[in-house]
């Protein structure tokens, strides 16, 4: 059985959530995004996976209705797709179907480890943090 979460600052996180999303739009069809080099070969891959993962988990905790995380989560896959599509279409970017992989499976792992002990952090944080 699922208990409900409470969110005190709900629309607070609903904020960042949807800032995160802008965030991944403007960043993804930018001309000249910024570069970070580690040295690392799969480093754009991680970023997309990262992303994927983070914008789906945050969504879940705000969201806990399966439903609707099954809505999010092929909103989520479908964004990642899209802009791909719009980054083949421009001449600055490039269209990459490992990008894709990269996006889907974030938003797969996200939903693999937040459906268990994961689904309430955002309430522990504020349990924790920000309610006295």
């Amino acid at each position: 059985m699922q208990h409900e979460v409470i969110l005190h600052y709900r629309k607070f996180w609903l904020s960042l959530g949807w800032l995160l999303v802008v965030s991944v739009w403007y960043l993804s069809l930018m001309s000249k995004p910024p570069q970070v080099d580690l040295g690392l070969d799969f480093f754009d891959k991680i970023s997309h996976f990262t992303a994927y993962t983070v914008m789906m988990g945050w969504f879940m905790q705000l969201y806990p209705s399966k439903r609707t995380q099954v809505f999010y989560a092929l909103g989520f896959i479908s964004m990642g797709i899209t802009i791909e599509f719009l980054q083949g279409m421009g001449t600055a970017r490039l269209f990459e179907y490992a990008d894709m992989a990269a996006n889907t499976l974030g938003v797969m792992f996200a939903w693999l480890i937040v459906r268990g002990r994961l689904q309430q952090s955002l309430a522990r944080f504020e349990k924790m943090f920000l309610h006295s």
